[in-house]
């Protein structure tokens, strides 16, 4: 009895205590005649956005905030990508029998793991593109494919121009060929796996996915008579930006690259830990079957490890999206930055914080949604 009215008298507490804070928010923003609505969305943000050309002051509080997600989810994605690929490679390395690799994967993981982000982030910035061996725009290094005309790497200390893709007549329906195809290769995996459980067959689910999607491709890019087509990166007239192609910042790559390298190396040492914890026993029953080193990580050890990784895993890819706040100090033009500068120019802080708080909980319970059913999708069923 006495328990259950003291977590009733502790409820009252918080919600009195928050009753008290949003009191005096709203009376302290009252007194300085700031409103507490969210109608500043629609108002125009009066400033512009470096490597957004068609963001203008008149644009409204609502589409920075877009650009700010995209921007941030950019970033994470790709990091997310480099300290997955980066992180297991330098994890089994550590585990190598070869004593230089082995030295260098600890090197790595001691190094990186040791230095705060924000400080690996800026070292990117200006060690490589600031201050770095890159030269300035206008004298962009230019690299052709052999025997064309057709430029496919721009490098400078500002920004890099690579191959895009530009949509032609029929491009609408021929991502909807793309999706078929998709769920066609989900189909088809589906039923790999399940030929697989039932004979012990090979189920060969990646190489039927990937077909059916090459197949679409290709047979609908030659029906809809070539709705893609390459757009190669290129320079204006007065060298001052990237006119075509897709073109990456410094802030981009500087934020990206410190941030999949830091976060590898953490991830480097959970993939260890998860490989030292499957049983010897399968590794030696694995090599007993004579298979390959390369065979024995990737059908025996490798599957059982992800099952102790993932979870931990998923912590390292919160505070990777999270850690993209740091943009700020490469000059990137993501949803902090973004916020902050907003807040500059006049908009009521409290919200936008409001906002900003919104975006990051969106992006990590998404995160954590897809990733906790993967999760399970790899437990073992326990009878």
């Amino acid at each position: 009895m006495l328990r259950g009215l003291g977590q009733v008298a502790a409820v009252f507490a918080v919600l009195g205590l928050f009753w008290w804070l949003g009191s005096n928010l709203t009376a302290n923003l009252a007194r300085q005649n700031l409103g507490t609505d969210f109608g500043f969305m629609t108002r125009p943000t009066q400033f512009t956005i470096p490597y957004h050309s068609e963001f203008l002051p008149r644009s409204p509080v609502w589409e920075m905030v877009l650009v700010g997600v995209k921007n941030t989810f950019l970033a994470g994605l790709v990091g997310v990508v480099l300290a997955t690929v980066v992180g297991l490679l330098v994890g089994v390395w550590r585990l190598s029998q070869n004593w230089l690799l082995a030295r260098m994967a600890t090197l790595f993981v001691e190094t990186f793991r040791n230095i705060p982000p924000l400080v690996i982030i800026i070292f990117f910035g200006a060690a490589i593109f600031t201050f770095g061996p890159l030269p300035i725009l206008r004298e962009a290094v230019e690299l052709q494919l052999p025997w064309t005309s057709d430029t496919f790497l721009i490098l400078s200390n500002d920004q890099w121009g690579i191959p895009g893709f530009k949509g032609r007549s029929g491009v609408a329906a021929y991502l909807g060929i793309l999706g078929t195809g998709l769920v066609v290769g989900a189909i088809l995996w589906i039923w790999r796996t399940r030929v697989n459980e039932r004979t012990g067959a090979p189920h060969h689910r990646v190489a039927w996915l990937f077909g059916a999607v090459l197949v679409t491709a290709v047979v609908g890019y030659l029906a809809l008579g070539e709705p893609v087509a390459i757009d190669w990166p290129a320079l204006t007239e007065n060298r001052r930006r990237i006119a075509s192609g897709f073109s990456m910042n410094f802030g981009f790559m500087a934020l990206t690259v410190a941030l999949g390298l830091y976060t590898a190396s953490h991830i480097a040492e959970i993939f260890r830990g998860s490989i030292l914890a499957v049983p010897k026993g399968q590794t030696e029953a694995a090599s007993a079957l004579a298979l390959s080193g390369f065979q024995r990580y990737r059908f025996v050890v490798l599957p059982q490890a992800l099952r102790i990784a993932l979870p931990p895993i998923i912590n390292q890819y919160l505070n990777l999206v999270k850690n993209t706040s740091l943009g700020i100090a490469v000059a990137y033009a993501e949803i902090t930055a973004l916020t902050q500068t907003s807040i500059g120019n006049g908009r009521p802080a409290v919200q936008s914080i409001i906002v900003l708080m919104g975006v990051y909980l969106s992006f990590s319970l998404v995160i954590s949604v897809i990733l906790n059913v993967v999760n399970r999708r790899l437990q073992l069923a326990v009878r």
